[in-house]
């Protein structure tokens, strides 16, 4: 399995049908809050429009631009597309973590408080995993570089394991889940996409070259 992520087109398969859902919400949002005709179970984050609208839009373009960040052969034979995708990788996350942080403050949590300190606590490990991922490769340390991204990238898209888990329950409900046993499974589903990241990097980082890119 974890073959994968050593190969260029089933790793991006695997990470955009693992990200599909919260992608394309997302950019579903990203029309429908301008116009005021998102759902009625979405209708609490209207309170913070601009956070909101920041968060979506930078959770898009987060979601999209990650699978490809981690795709050797790719930044081989495009370093300066990299390089380019790497920065909007980089501001994006920044604007999704620190968006998620303001929506927390601004917004009246329909959640539980586990779910609530989850995301702030996420919220902080994205933005320093981002700035990880900054320094080391200002430092030219490409391994740990790698690692740093691949962790913020299991942070800010930890939503996809949520989803997975939750969206089938909405379909057939018509309502999404609540209460506490709810939120220990959507923290959990976020916490199991991390350790699966560190499985990763711990599987692959020895091999990966210091190499200039």
């Amino acid at each position: 399995m974890f073959r994968l992520f050593q190969r260029p087109i089933p790793l991006v398969l695997l990470l955009t049908f693992f990200t599909a859902i919260p992608i394309l919400t997302a950019l579903n949002n990203v029309v429908q809050i301008p116009s005021g005709t998102y759902p009625e179970d979405s209708a609490h984050l209207g309170a913070a429009p601009i956070s909101w609208f920041a968060h979506v839009l930078a959770g898009a373009a987060f979601g999209i631009t990650g699978p490809a960040q981690f795709v050797r052969a790719l930044r081989r034979r495009f370093g300066a597309l990299h390089r380019v995708l790497g920065w909007i990788f980089v501001c994006s996350g920044a604007i999704l973590g620190l968006s998620g942080l303001s929506l927390l403050a601004q917004v009246t949590s329909q959640r539980t408080p586990l779910v609530d300190i989850a995301r702030g606590l996420f919220g902080l490990a994205l933005l320093i995993a981002l700035a990880m991922a900054t320094a080391t490769i200002r430092n030219r340390d490409f391994l740990r570089h790698r690692t740093w991204a691949i962790r913020a990238y299991a942070i800010g898209m930890g939503l996809g394991a949520v989803a997975l888990v939750f969206f089938p329950i909405y379909i057939i409900t018509g309502q999404p889940p609540i209460g506490l046993a709810s939120d220990i499974l959507f923290v959990a589903s976020w916490v199991l996409t991390i350790a699966v990241a560190e499985v990763v990097i711990r599987r692959f980082s020895p091999s990966l070259p210091r190499a200039s890119k």
